[in-house]
């Protein structure tokens, strides 16, 4: 059974950087896509960045230049380093890996880790 944790949230200060974790067990994430997500207070939850098995990475706009999406296959680890934090990103950040079934790709999420960003 796959299961995604997600650490490192926390509050910080607008300008100061955070790194997440998201370790993975009962499944190799080698040959999956993984993401970061987040969402915050009454709204809908939207891509931050993703990173495929053949590293490609997607960043949203938002977060392009500021946020690097990594993965290390050998600890089944994806990361989400996040730099020049604004308090628009406060928001509980989930990790996300895709794995293809027989009808669709099928997300497999984290329980979320809050992250914070004072003005």
């Amino acid at each position: 059974q796959v299961q995604l944790v997600e650490s490192g949230g926390g509050l910080v200060r607008a300008g100061g950087s955070l790194r997440l974790s998201c370790a993975a067990s009962g499944s190799s994430i080698s040959r999956n896509g993984m993401g970061w997500y987040r969402q915050a207070p009454e709204k809908q939850r939207e891509m931050v960045a993703t990173i495929t098995s053949g590293y490609s990475t997607n960043y949203a706009d938002s977060v392009k230049g500021r946020f690097t999406i990594s993965r290390d296959n050998a600890k089944n680890t994806v990361y989400l380093q996040m730099n020049s934090l604004k308090p628009e990103d406060t928001a509980v950040y989930y990790c996300n890996m895709k794995t293809p079934t027989w009808n669709r790709m099928y997300d497999y999420w984290g329980q979320g880790t809050q992250v914070t960003v004072s003005s």
